[in-house]
């Protein structure tokens, strides 16, 4: 099979296109035939050289996968080739107390695929058919590859950690990024009012349409100021916070009392300062997520069936373009998500 292969880490450069053994399925395993794969800045931090997921090189990456069934396993009944399908990207035991009581994204054992696990930039992808989901059938494959990670994180962070209620008030840092336009998404869905991020006019409007309440761009304006001024220096209910130590003081400074800060990611660093004093005497909160549940996901299945949420596609490549895809995502100039086509 074709697949972009990262023997060694780096910059673009190292996605290499080339031929690569096609993967044999064995007992509870589903060859999937990829038709699409979305790019996560996930991606850029493994081939980087990210050392948390223990990647082993050579790697394919690649976490949001969509697909056909291609081969099952001898005692697979749930799917038949030719089916339609999405992958979940995060892979737990089933087996440890996490998985059993249905927080397998806190699995002892816990995975993600194209990180931990070979991904979808590739023809083919096996994967265990507890990980399969069958694909909305309202969404072309470039639509349902465009959702999975990032919905599935956001909802995570909105409204099962940052519990996001009809009227309160959300500032969601980052608003073009494939997870801030689900939150915005979300956001919406649940009724709240929500102030969002961008750097720059295109972006901001485009937020707009996707139900921001108000604006900042974070290029040129003071974030913590705009709160103060939209909220009447009240500050927000939930701050949703991916950006790290460039935001992580006006994230702070710009909640209410009672307020809670979700965070699921540090895309400018893994270090900041944090003043104890601010956080209890205004009975603040700070929560961290990762990923979500196979239980989330499904419902966010339903949801993009139901046609109250929609993926976000900014542009699609060939899968043998893959570098100039990760050079967009590096340059900052796109909206949503970038897709790759085997």
């Amino acid at each position: 099979m074709k697949a972009v292969v990262l023997y060694q880490p780096g910059g673009p450069e190292k996605l290499t296109y080339t031929d690569y053994p096609t993967p044999s399925v064995s007992s509870g395993e589903i060859l999937i035939k990829v038709k699409a794969c979305s790019i996560n800045h996930l991606d850029l931090w493994i081939r980087n050289g990210l050392s948390a997921y223990k990647t082993v090189f050579p790697h394919i990456l690649g976490s949001d996968i969509s697909g056909v069934v291609d081969t099952a396993g001898s005692d697979v009944k749930e799917f038949s080739r030719g089916t339609p399908v999405i992958v979940s990207p995060n892979f737990g035991c089933f087996k440890c107390p996490y998985c059993l009581s249905g927080k397998d994204n806190q699995c002892n054992d816990f995975k993600i695929v194209g990180a931990s696990l070979p991904g979808g930039y590739a023809e083919f992808i096996k994967v265990p058919v507890q990980h399969l989901l069958r694909a909305p059938e309202n969404l072309s494959f470039e639509e349902s590859a465009a959702f999975p990670l990032t919905f599935l994180t956001a909802w995570h962070m909105v409204v099962t950690k940052g519990n996001l209620q009809a009227g309160q008030t959300i500032l969601i840092l980052g608003g073009g990024s494939g997870i801030g336009s689900a939150a915005i998404q979300i956001s919406k869905l649940l009724g709240a009012n929500i102030v969002a991020t961008a750097g720059s006019p295109e972006k901001l409007e485009k937020a707009k349409e996707l139900g921001a309440n108000w604006v900042i761009n974070h290029e040129t304006e003071n974030i913590l100021e705009r709160v103060r001024q939209i909220t009447r220096s009240e500050g927000v209910d939930l701050v949703f916070e991916h950006v790290g130590p460039k935001t992580w003081k006006q994230s702070i400074a710009s909640l209410k009392k009672g307020g809670r800060l979700v965070t699921c990611g540090s895309t400018t660093g893994p270090a900041t300062e944090l003043d104890l004093r601010f956080i209890f005497s205004r009975h603040l909160s700070i929560l961290g997520s990762s990923l979500g549940t196979r239980a989330e996901l499904m419902t966010i299945v339903k949801l993009m069936e139901q046609k109250k949420l929609h993926p976000v596609i900014d542009r699609t490549y060939p899968l043998n373009e893959a570098s100039k895809a990760h050079e967009r995502i590096e340059s900052r100039h796109f909206f949503g998500k970038i897709v790759l086509i085997p």
